[in-house]
């Protein structure tokens, strides 16, 4: 009997000590610097975001999460860059809509499935854009604006961040949605399109809302609409698309983050639940309410609902607008 006994305490000595090695994986974690690889440049709009949050994890953690910006290409090498990186939990990647949701569209022969191949940690934030026209336009309200082009049919030039970015897409949507023919005018980022809309060589842009809001705010620009399904809280007497007439209409900028498929998912959840927290503090949720942004960490699973609803949305204006790109 005692025999039994002694190999019964055995059992259960060696059970303990392999059943919690994946916890005690994540419990240990981090035990050297994270990267939190960035898609798009230092001081850019996912940059500005990022950062607060990746200085909180880190103090959290008690390891430095380091900003890791990788801007250009569509995306294409901050999202390779994730990819290329082991599957350890030590590689993060702050993604938005052009990787994520617009690429899959965009792209016949994308080397990824955003899907199948990263591990949805948590949304962070949304941010409308902004629909805005150069003063000299004569329209005061997105309705007007229809109108006009309306009667002047592909002679409204508006101005976007690039070919293939949720900017040049919402145009589409826009067009679309309104019976209008707006020509889109990309240029190479926001600033560029920003500058030639101000000084009247292109006399409207579709923008993310805190790249605009300056010169709204100086009357360089007149704000027509936001994107959102709600008006935005920096600009709350500003209609959205949805209130001008064109129910259902949404087109909004978001911030995620993701890590490979093959992570730990102890590490998944460990990291959501810090940028959880990280959001909820007083100095990283006002930087995002001065960006326009609306905080929205909601864990692994609502960011995988999400992206399937936003590639769906994006299928279909590309395919409407028979949009490609190589």
């Amino acid at each position: 009997m005692t025999h039994w006994k002694n190999c019964f305490r055995v059992m259960l000595v060696t059970t303990a000590a392999t059943l919690p090695s994946l916890p005690a994986q994540a419990q240990n974690y981090p035990v050297k610097p994270v990267r939190l690889v960035v898609s798009g440049p230092a001081a850019g709009g996912a940059d500005v975001l990022a950062r607060p949050i990746a200085q909180k994890v880190g103090e959290s953690f008690g390891q430095q999460v380091v900003v890791d910006n990788r801007g250009g290409g569509g995306g294409m090498p901050a999202t390779m860059a994730v990819l290329s990186a082991a599957a350890d939990g030590y590689t993060m990647f702050f993604a938005n809509a052009i990787n994520m949701s617009i690429a899959p569209s965009l792209r016949a022969k994308l080397p990824f499935d955003p899907a199948r191949d990263f591990a949805p940690v948590t949304l962070v934030a949304t941010t409308p854009l902004m629909i805005a026209v150069h003063p000299a336009l004569p329209v005061k309200s997105l309705t007007e604006l229809v109108m006009l082009a309306k009667g002047k049919p592909k002679q409204v030039l508006c101005a976007s961040n690039g070919e293939g970015t949720i900017q040049h897409l919402t145009i589409e949507m826009l067009n679309r949605a309104a019976g209008i023919a707006l020509v889109h005018v990309p240029y190479k980022g926001g600033t560029p399109a920003v500058i030639d809309t101000v000084g009247g060589q292109t006399q409207m842009i579709i923008s993310a809302l805190p790249t605009l809001l300056t010169q709204v705010r100086a009357s360089r620009l007149r704000a027509l609409a936001v994107t959102s399904g709600q008006r935005a809280s920096v600009l709350p007497d500003l209609l959205t698309v949805a209130e001008s007439g064109f129910p259902g209409f949404e087109s909004m900028q978001w911030y995620g983050i993701f890590t490979h498929a093959k992570a730990p998912p102890a590490i998944v959840d460990k990291w959501s639940g810090e940028v959880r927290k990280a959001i909820d503090s007083p100095n990283v949720k006002a930087g995002l309410a001065q960006e326009g942004a609306t905080q929205a960490a909601n864990g692994p699973q609502a960011l995988a609902d999400y992206l399937r609803t936003d590639i769906l949305r994006w299928q279909k204006v590309v395919r409407e607008a028979n949009i490609a790109l190589n």
